[in-house]
């Protein structure tokens, strides 16, 4: 009996394409027909890589499973030639190339099934993936390529974990995307939550041993992971305290998957009246172990504060702008409380010092507190002093005796200051030492020695009135330098004199008391030239 001939369309695809071949569907076979076989068994062109890996690995199989007959002679003769001293039967394996196992590996770990079309290969119907991480039975194979099997399961294993990490993010991105979040916003997070996602994807692993999870997907054990987290609700709230996505994301992993701890941080610092725009960086900031702290432990030092002059309505400043100090043990923060009390201060100049620089208490360390203490000595200070000086100024517990402080009392010295005229200085006007003289003091002397100040003249201006450091040179210096010269009668060749005599001068205020009492000696009959000779 004839075969029917193939359709038209089909013949013309035969001809445009002489080298492939065609597969029959069921609908194109007539019953009661000899089937119509091609040489070739291959599939549609356009699918050619998967289907001729699916049919290398079937012929493959088929061989493996039906080895062509041998003679007796023939076939003893092929052992005696391969393995001539060895008797133990081995397994012939499938070599696949590295490019195609790392796309077997993608395909079988895909988030989503890709779009199929008739006649496509989906990856289930592919090796599976125990022969991509293939073992050798063979003795001598596996002495000559054990190094480059180890390399390649190596690589294997670290590109399943990459893709699980994609699929886990894309997951937390569908949870994000559920909780009415932007795909912006969420890309964002997800992009800084790599020791989350990882945290999530080891714990989906794990769910696979319970039973009600041992037939489930890696996805739905991920959403299961995710979901119990209340991750995205957290995500709202603190969003919703004003915290950016960068300090969410950072807070999240510094966690370690405890999240209950982040809100119930969050909620102790209200209670010590910590705004809402500091509470990222009080977080943030105050060391990577303040989650696993206890309330209790946090609550003892806040009391032990209070008692020592650090009012209750202080705490969230305080806390605030110097976090560290939750991160300290109860027996540290009593030490660092005790280095001042023992220099004499009592419970409110102590609790005063703290509010106005809380970095004095908590951001150095205690030997750097004793160094800067013992230099101040050096100028003549008592400890009792030394004391006072930081409850008035804590300001100078901040300064570097490297960078600052040796600094400027080289350059003090190079203008004939002593040390007795230093510490002068450093009583009257502490905040001298706080400043770079580079950007502040070297301008200022600069400008006297352009005004006709003699060098030697300049020392004994500073020690005379410390507080013309303090003045701004454009804003204050400056404009009683011109009143004087204009309004005051004092010539040019006089008013680098009248300011080393008079430094004081460049601190009074030009309308409240220079022009009153320039007013005041010209209706005594004083002319405009006696007034800046005298």
């Amino acid at each position: 009996m004839l075969s029917c001939p193939p359709p038209p369309s089909l013949h013309q695809h035969l001809h445009r394409h002489p080298h492939s071949t065609t597969v029959y569907s069921s609908i194109h076979r007539q019953p009661n027909l000899p089937a119509i076989t091609t040489p070739d068994p291959l599939i549609r062109t356009q699918n050619a890589k998967s289907t001729s890996l699916l049919h290398h690995s079937t012929t493959t199989t088929n061989k493996t499973k039906n080895p062509p007959q041998e003679s007796d002679n023939d076939q003893q003769q092929h052992q005696n030639s391969v393995h001539p001293n060895d008797n133990k039967p081995t397994t012939r394996q499938l070599i696949i190339p590295p490019h195609e196992k790392l796309n077997i590996l993608e395909m079988s770990l895909a988030s989503k099934r890709p779009p199929l079309f008739p006649g496509s290969i989906y990856a289930n119907s592919l090796l599976p993936l125990q022969s991509v991480l293939r073992t050798r039975n063979d003795t001598q194979h596996l002495e000559n390529d054990n190094d480059e099997d180890d390399e390649d399961e190596e690589v294997m294993i670290m590109r399943a974990l990459e893709i699980r990490r994609k699929v886990t993010a894309v997951v937390f991105k569908g949870a994000m995307k559920k909780g009415k979040f932007g795909i912006t916003y969420s890309t964002n997070l997800v992009n800084r939550l790599s020791e989350f996602i990882d945290h999530v994807m080891i714990e989906a692993a794990a769910l696979k041993r319970l039973p009600e999870f041992e037939d489930s997907t890696f996805n739905v054990r991920a959403k299961a992971v995710i979901d119990d987290s209340n991750v995205v609700p957290l995500i709202r709230w603190l969003k919703h305290n004003d915290l950016s996505y960068p300090k969410i994301a950072k807070l999240i992993c510094m966690s370690k998957g405890n999240l209950d701890s982040i809100r119930r941080l969050v909620e102790w610092l209200k209670t010590v009246h910590v705004k809402a725009e500091f509470l990222g960086v009080t977080l943030l900031k105050s060391g990577d172990d303040i989650l696993q702290r206890s309330i209790e432990e946090l609550d003892e030092i806040v009391e032990y504060l209070e008692s020592n002059g650090v009012k209750g309505d202080w705490m969230g400043f305080v806390i605030s702008r110097c976090p560290k100090l939750l991160s300290y043990s109860i027996e540290e923060v009593k030490t660092r409380v005790e280095f001042y009390l023992n220099m004499g201060m009592n419970a409110n100049d102590f609790g005063t010092m703290v509010f106005d620089y809380p970095g004095a208490l908590g951001c150095f360390t205690l030997e750097e507190m004793n160094q800067k203490v013992n230099y101040l000595k050096e100028f003549g200070l008592s400890t009792e002093y030394v004391g006072r000086l930081l409850a008035f100024r804590p300001e100078l517990m901040g300064c570097s005796i490297e960078e600052k402080w040796k600094p400027l009392v080289k350059y003090l010295y190079y203008l004939g200051i002593s040390r007795d005229g230093m510490r002068r200085m450093l009583t009257i006007k502490p905040m001298v030492f706080c400043f770079n003289f580079e950007t502040t003091i070297a301008p200022k002397v600069q400008f006297f020695r352009d005004l006709g100040v003699r060098d030697d003249a300049i020392g004994n201006m500073l020690v005379k009135f410390p507080p013309l450091l303090t003045y701004s040179l454009h804003k204050k210096i400056r404009p009683v330098v011109i009143f004087l010269m204009t309004k005051a009668g004092v010539t040019e060749k006089d008013i680098g004199k009248v300011i080393a005599l008079g430094p004081e001068l460049l601190g009074c205020s030009i309308g409240n008391k220079l022009e009153v009492n320039m007013k005041y000696f010209l209706s005594l009959g004083i002319r405009h030239r006696q007034l800046g000779c005298d």
